[in-house]
């Protein structure tokens, strides 16, 4: 029988060393994949890591893909760290770009400075709303947040393709599901460095994400909410002993997590896309997860795992542009980068321990003796 035990110290150098094993397998591995299916693997890895930052303006490109990624696992966080599983990002991103999105189109004439803190109050109002419904369900009735989470996406799917063929519909789209173009007071602008310019299409946004990475790494380090949710994760018998409630616990992180996805969907569509349509996400809601497990639930390396991330997806592609190689060949090698980090944070925290049934066990010391 084979058992993971969790290990009482993990040493820096393992820490520091599990990433690096990771990486170096992951290259070993996706090299002899690319050389067999007649790739050159070195133009093949320098394709999927150097090529996506070789120029200034593509570090800035980087960070706006890693953007919506930082902020859903922020706020996923949370969630897992208080041992409630919310799989349905995705969809509270989705409602969180509608009711930013119909700030954006009822109110065309605000100003800027009005426009855009009320698209982001909508967004985190959109996101929660929708998060409260697993929420609720959970404290309520004890149902699965999983699949209520889940199956949420899907609804949120069909309904802003529903808006957007119907009630949202610009008239001059030409019978494409497209809203009306956001006025530039809700388009949120690019950065334009001194001395340097334009970096890309690095944006304001991509600022907002980082500092609310270091909000909720202060919020569970240092303050009593913070602990409430690290308890609750742990050790739920002692939080509840210390008269934490579960069901608020449940709700706030749930809120929290909604709440974030929803900015992360106005951020993408007020600064990438200018508009809604049908497919306003590319599964950011479901890559944020690994995100913040790649992070070991550590909102402040969820920055350097939301780049690791966007790295991959920006490699991948540059692969198929360059060399024309497959999707599913790009999909394939990003998955075993993924798998290997993943992998190697497990057998960092915990050492394999194989257990014999009793009866072998019993049969090798006899023949031992």
């Amino acid at each position: 029988m084979i058992s993971l035990i969790p290990r009482k110290d993990i040493p820096l150098a393992l820490t520091v060393m599990t990433p690096i094993i990771a990486i170096a397998l992951t290259l070993i591995v996706g090299a002899i994949i690319f050389a067999t299916l007649g790739y050159d693997p070195l133009q093949a890895l320098y394709q999927f890591f150097i090529a996506p930052v070789s120029r200034p303006d593509q570090i800035g490109d980087l960070f706006v893909k890693a953007c919506p990624l930082i902020i859903i696992a922020s706020g996923l966080v949370f969630c897992y760290r208080a041992n409630v599983w919310n799989i349905g990002a995705e969809g509270q991103l989705i409602l969180g770009a509608v009711f930013a999105g119909y700030v954006a189109l009822t109110f065309p004439g605000l100003p800027g400075w009005a426009m855009m803190p009320l698209m982001v109050i909508a967004g985190m109002i959109g996101g929660l709303l929708w998060a409260m419904i697993p929420a609720l369900l959970k404290t309520r009735f004890n149902t699965n947040e999983i699949l209520v989470s889940l199956m949420l996406t899907y609804v949120a799917a069909l309904l802003i393709d529903w808006i957007v063929r119907g009630p949202w519909r610009d008239p001059m789209s030409f019978g494409f599901p497209l809203t009306k173009m956001y006025e530039d007071a809700a388009l949120i602008s690019r950065i334009e460095l001194p001395g340097i310019g334009y970096l890309g299409q690095l944006h304001w946004g991509v600022v907002g994400a980082l500092l609310l990475a270091v909000g909720a790494w202060f919020v569970l380090s240092r303050m009593l909410v913070g602990f409430q949710v690290k308890v609750m994760g742990a050790a739920p018998r002692a939080g509840r002993f210390a008269g934490f409630s579960p069901s608020f616990v449940t709700v706030m992180v749930l809120g929290i997590s909604g709440a974030a996805a929803g900015v992360a969907g106005m951020v993408e569509v007020s600064a990438n896309i200018g508009q809604l349509q049908p497919d306003i996400s590319f599964g950011y809601g479901f890559t944020a997860i690994i995100v913040a497990f790649l992070a070991r639930l550590n909102p402040l390396a969820v920055i350097g795992a939301g780049l690791v991330v966007a790295l991959a997806e920006l490699g991948g592609d540059s692969a198929q542009i360059a060399l024309g190689m497959p999707k599913v060949v790009t999909g394939v090698f990003k998955g075993i980068l993924l798998f290997m980090l993943l992998a190697g944070e497990t057998f960092n925290r915990f050492h394999v321990e194989i257990r014999l049934p009793r009866s072998a066990a019993t049969k090798v010391s006899a023949g031992q003796n």
